[in-house]
């Protein structure tokens, strides 16, 4: 009997070992292991804390800046030894390279911390009484701003107490009494005042702000120094982070063995001495 040969054959045989050879495993590879971590080089780290540093620096030159409370005329709405974190941002000119942010005009009853006019260097906080174009004066202790007495409920009256006179003529009818009946007033708005005054009032020019201490009857502000210019001014006391019981003259003690001794204080008094209900306290 004669077979055929079949044509297919050899082409069967191929697509046979084709197939033979797919399925033939080849050793997997060794899985890592999940619990592996990628050690850190030092450069890796350098580039990290670098980073970190950068952002922090930043924050700190243009958003957030801390400040301590060193005086009692903001007295008690911020105490001596308040550390609060102030808005950089907020109450600075309108920029147009972040126009997200809002930006906004320094209004009446704001806290702001600014530059002194009187003293170089100096960062002081006071509350704003007038805008430009505002008229203000005060009577038996009261202001008045365009005519309207104010009502303020953050004020503190200390007159008659130790240390603080019960009447003063010039501190509590300001401007109507000469400033011949103060000692504090500076020489340079002794020179500049009279160009201000109408019909009694003080008026806030262009590019300037009236402010004044929540302590009234202690506090040395506009009545003796001044306006605030729209340059000087810092930003806007947020909140409260940490407050310390703290001495009124602290700050005036400025040696190395004196800010030593009190920072030696603070490290043994940290519990007992920290106003804890005042941590977080959001200023108004």
């Amino acid at each position: 009997m004669e077979f055929q040969e079949d044509p297919l054959a050899d082409e069967k045989l191929k697509v046979a070992k084709r197939t033979a050879d797919s399925t033939t495993e080849k050793p997997a590879s060794k899985p890592a292991k999940s619990g592996e971590k990628h050690e850190e080089t030092t450069s890796e780290f350098i580039a990290s804390l670098a980073s970190v540093l950068v952002v922090g620096l930043f924050i700190i030159t243009f958003c957030l800046q801390a400040f301590e409370i060193p005086s009692s005329s903001m007295e008690n709405t911020l105490l001596i030894g308040d550390h609060v974190f102030v808005d950089r941002v907020l109450l600075a000119p309108k920029s147009s390279w972040f126009p997200v942010i809002p930006y906004r005009q320094v209004q009446h009853g704001d806290i702001v911390v600014f530059l002194s006019p009187a003293e170089a260097g100096l960062y002081v906080v006071k509350r704003i009484i007038g805008t430009p174009g505002d008229r203000i004066h005060l009577r038996d202790g009261v202001v008045y701003r365009n005519g309207q007495a104010l009502q303020e409920p953050y004020v503190v009256h200390n007159r008659g107490t130790p240390g603080i006179p019960a009447v003063d003529p010039y501190r509590d009818n300001f401007p109507a009494i000469s400033m011949m009946e103060s000692a504090s007033v500076t020489p340079e708005w002794q020179l500049t005042i009279r160009q201000h005054l109408q019909d009694g009032d003080l008026v806030v020019p262009e590019g300037s702000y009236f402010a004044m201490g929540d302590n009234r009857d202690v506090s040395y502000d506009s009545r003796y120094w001044g306006f605030i210019p729209r340059e000087n001014v810092i930003g806007r006391p947020m909140f409260i982070y940490w407050s310390f019981q703290t001495p009124a003259n602290q700050y005036k003690k400025d040696s190395i063995a004196d800010r030593v001794g009190f920072l030696v204080h603070i490290v043994f008094h940290f519990f007992d001495q920290t106003r804890w209900s005042r941590m977080l306290k959001v200023v108004r």
